[in-house]
């Protein structure tokens, strides 16, 4: 047999180990999917607080029950740990970094380099090695393989290489990782087969592409299709509150057509790891090739510019009650950037919340899932904060409260009842007057 036929009988049997490198919201469900069809899987991370915490069955995802992660650990078919020299140890090895954006906004591939140049200091005859971390594509069959190639290996002779774009939705009530379509590309024949075989395995469909950059291709398409509706929307809310035009009734008339018509809906900006990076991964590799996508890097403006434009609908706010920004007190309502989650990155209210800091306002904050300001790579600077409970003498002493993340566990009659100014910047008050303020 062949060592690719071979590897593939390991996978059928599910008696091949798997390796996730990156313990966050992408290679924890991961893990735990494998886990739970009786793969044994070892987890690595840089983060010791994270692999302790994960071999001592508990979760640090607010959408993961620790009940799962005790299980896995429990049922002894999942290990996490910082010591990548175990690198050699699975059959299969999952990347799932970060791929952020520099701070010229070109894409980061740090993670991803010192990933890869540790998995080819281990790499081992026969082993699967795909990359789930989003990015530009070419990234697989230039970067990732001339590094991994380094330890002497040859794709396809010595270890198999194929991309397979996460699609998580991290505290959606309809998806998971399992009943999420798995989109695989391989570098060659064998890596494309093994890789569908791999993700057979867990997931309730896969599709099968050409190669490596379709499929990293598809990934940006998904989230730029997202963030140019986004920026449409949001820009459309601009416009018709210039006109005295209610968006959220626009919006609720249009999603009646049966055909031709999907909705968004306007927010305070973009935010989540997704979103606010893709389109600046493809606008980046498609400068090397000439040309310019000047429709996404125009969507990438219009959501940018929204957290000013909320601070704006604030400032012209505080001024009707015969209010300076400067000293006036501001409770932002939501940290993450996405309802009924913890995730707090990329969140526009980190924009917003240094907006104000600039102005001089007393800044307070109130999110059920954060329970403290956490670092940020962009706002750095931003001081360390605890989410405030919100009862009617908290809500009183605000001058203004701003609305950014419609989290269902916030009570907002009480919000109404006690604010002197409320900004709603995702339509919670629909048909009311002052003191809300729609932006």
């Amino acid at each position: 047999m062949s060592t690719a036929n071979d590897l593939r009988a390991l996978i059928s049997s599910h008696e091949a180990t798997i390796g996730v490198v990156g313990m966050g919201y992408v290679g924890l469900p991961l893990s735990l999917a494998f886990s739970e069809k009786g793969f044994p899987v070892v987890g690595f991370d840089i983060d010791e607080t994270k692999t302790s915490r994960l071999n001592r069955g508990e979760s640090y995802l607010d959408h993961l029950h620790h009940d799962r992660v005790r299980q896995a650990a429990d049922r002894g078919r999942f290990t996490a740990t910082t010591d990548f020299a175990r690198l050699s140890e699975p059959d299969v090895l999952i990347l799932c970094v970060p791929t952020p954006l520099g701070e010229d906004r070109n894409p980061d591939m740090s993670y991803i380099v010192a990933t890869a140049e540790s998995v080819a200091a281990e790499l081992r005859q026969g082993q699967l090695v795909v990359l789930e971390s989003t990015t530009y594509p070419g990234t697989t069959d230039e970067l990732l393989r001339e590094i991994l190639e380094r330890s002497g290996l040859l794709v396809g002779e010595g270890f198999f290489l194929a991309y397979s774009p996460e699609r998580e939705d991290p505290g959606s009530q309809s998806f998971s990782t399992e009943t999420i379509p798995k989109v695989v590309g391989g570098i060659d024949e064998d890596s494309t087969v093994l890789a569908l075989a791999l993700y057979d395995q867990i997931v309730v469909k896969t599709i099968r592409v050409d190669d490596t950059r379709i499929a990293e291709a598809t990934k940006l398409t998904e989230n730029i299709f997202r963030a140019v509706n986004i920026a449409l929307v949001n820009e459309l809310k601009m416009v018709f509150d210039r006109m005295d035009i209610d968006i959220w009734k626009v919006l609720e008339a249009a999603d009646s057509k049966p055909f031709g018509f999907m909705r968004f809906n306007p927010g305070p900006g973009w935010g989540g790891h997704c979103i606010p990076i893709d389109p600046f991964y493809l606008t980046w590799k498609a400068r090397q090739y000439g040309i310019t996508p000047k429709f996404v890097e125009l969507a990438g403006e219009v959501n940018v510019a929204m957290p000013a434009y909320v601070v704006g609908k604030l400032q012209a706010a505080l001024q009707a009650l015969d209010r300076a920004m400067e000293g006036s007190r501001i409770l932002l309502l939501g940290l993450a950037y996405k309802k009924d989650v913890a995730d707090p990155r990329e969140s526009p209210a980190f924009e917003i919340f240094q907006r104000l800091l600039e102005l001089g306002a007393r800044v307070e904050y109130h999110d059920p899932f954060i329970g403290e300001t956490p670092k940020m790579r962009s706002w750095r600077h931003l001081p360390r904060l605890e989410s405030i409970d919100l009862t009617p003498e908290s809500i009183a002493r605000q001058d203004a409260v701003v609305i950014v993340t419609d989290h269902s566990r916030v009570d907002y009659d009480l919000v109404l009842e006690n604010a002197r100014c409320i900004v709603d910047t995702r339509g919670i008050y629909r048909d009311v007057g002052p003191p809300v303020v729609r932006a």
